[in-house]
């Protein structure tokens, strides 16, 4: 018999909006490819919903990271936390080594990740995650509708941003499916979306984060202006402008990932 879900009510103040649909949440938990097997992280699991399809979809361990005590205490009563196939970890997600934690449990890298994320800390881990070394496999990541579309976007397009350039510079992204408030408890006031982020090859994945990080934050902060203008606010990165060969009168929306990368390097050289 399956295992009930933990009981509890959603808390605003951690920002959960928890998922119940049995057939969705098997949507979800295989939308980044057959998690069979696998070892996989799941971060703020909540009652358990996106947890319990994951288990069905034998996983091979599962590393549940929760912050909220009542959910972290009623998954460690699931007959699969005694089996040794559920891990669960109470605390924050953002102060987690979870390489380590993967290690510790007897997991395999690369982990995938597979997560409802709270809003209040989607992006800032995504970041973080995007930043992470080998240990760090395929993402499957539930956002606010709109932040998906920053990820995803490409040059020349409305929510190209900093995130776009970031997620595309360490992966393969792309929107799996799109979800109404109502699917949700209690509903969200947007639509939600589930982003797939494929890694990409060492070869073709660009090393520098932080520094391109520093680039777009500096280049988006005021994305009406040109580029001269815009990154007056990072020392050394108008200059670099000159050395990656890019023209300072461009905004930086117009910029490819491929310019972008010549622009960190550049402005790194500098340092």
């Amino acid at each position: 018999m399956t295992t009930p879900l933990t009981p509890g009510a959603a808390k605003k103040s951690l920002g959960q909006h928890f998922l119940f649909d049995p057939s969705l949440l098997k949507r979800v938990a295989n939308a980044g490819g057959a998690v069979e097997g696998k070892t996989v992280i799941e971060v703020g699991p909540g009652p358990g919903g996106l947890t319990r399809a994951l288990l069905d979809s034998s996983v091979g361990k599962l590393i549940a990271i929760e912050l909220d005590d009542r959910f972290a205490e009623g998954l460690a009563l699931w007959p699969e936390a005694r089996s040794g196939q559920l891990h669960v970890h109470h605390g924050d997600a953002r102060r987690v080594n979870i390489a380590e934690t993967v290690k510790a449990v007897g997991g395999e890298l690369p982990a995938m990740i597979v997560a409802n994320l709270p809003y209040n800390v989607g992006t800032p881990l995504l970041v973080e995650w995007l930043k992470a070394g080998d240990w760090r496999g395929t993402m499957v990541l539930m956002f606010q509708k709109e932040v998906a579309l920053r990820i995803c976007a490409a040059p020349d397009e409305e929510h190209y941003g900093r995130l776009s350039v970031l997620a595309h510079a360490a992966s393969r992204p792309r929107i799996a499916l799109t979800l109404p408030p109502g699917a949700f408890r209690p509903p969200p006031k947007v639509d939600s979306a589930v982003v797939v982020l494929d890694p990409l090859p060492s070869g073709e994945a660009f090393v520098d984060l932080d520094g391109l990080e520093s680039i777009t934050a500096a280049a988006f902060g005021q994305r009406r202006k040109m580029l001269r203008a815009a990154l007056k606010t990072l020392p050394g990165a108008v200059e670099a402008l000159d050395a990656a060969g890019i023209d300072p009168t461009r905004r930086a929306e117009t910029l490819t990932q491929t310019e972008f990368r010549k622009l960190a390097t550049a402005w790194r050289a500098t340092r």
